[in-house]
């Protein structure tokens, strides 16, 4: 099956699905509801953002997106890979690298230097893709510790 993936801007009616599987992935951001973080992901935004949908065949399989702000408590980080989400039944298949690939590419073309993420799960992942530790940080919204991670995309190959 090809594999497609989708920015959300040019294909609006994507957008209850990603917030549904980001409210599914990680619970409700800030408390919102599937409704809220819809009209979040179609919004105005404040830079160069932008959430995708990865098809595999005809099917939605997963989603990741460049967001301009991700962690409380690091606003003088930005912008950061965020919700990268992969539905279960599709794990396996390499498509959550093929999403931060595709969301790495595209803050690149946008003139982006480097990136940002957390994670409390997925480190492994995210190491073998290039990108580093960068320290430990409180997640205020869930109360927990995170890893901060980094990639510099200047000088990368696209």
């Amino acid at each position: 099956m090809p594999i497609r993936i989708l920015a959300v801007s040019e294909h609006p009616d994507l957008a209850p699905q990603v917030a549904a599987w980001l409210v599914e992935a990680f619970g409700r951001p800030g408390g919102r509801s599937i409704e809220e973080l819809t009209a979040l992901i179609l919004g105005p935004t404040k830079g160069p953002e932008e959430s995708f949908v990865l098809f595999d065949g005809d099917t939605p399989a997963g989603t990741a997106s460049l967001a301009h702000d991700d962690l409380d408590s690091r606003p003088d980080l930005t912008p950061w890979l965020a919700g990268v989400y992969v539905l279960p039944a599709f794990r396996g298949r390499g498509h959550a690298s093929m999403l931060v690939r595709h969301v790495e590419g595209f803050a690149r073309a946008a003139g982006i230097g480097t990136l940002w993420l957390y994670t409390w799960t997925a480190a492994p992942l995210y190491a073998g893709l290039g990108w580093v530790h960068a320290g430990m940080e409180h997640e205020i919204k869930r109360n927990l510790q995170v890893l901060l991670m980094r990639r510099d995309l200047a000088g990368d190959p696209a």
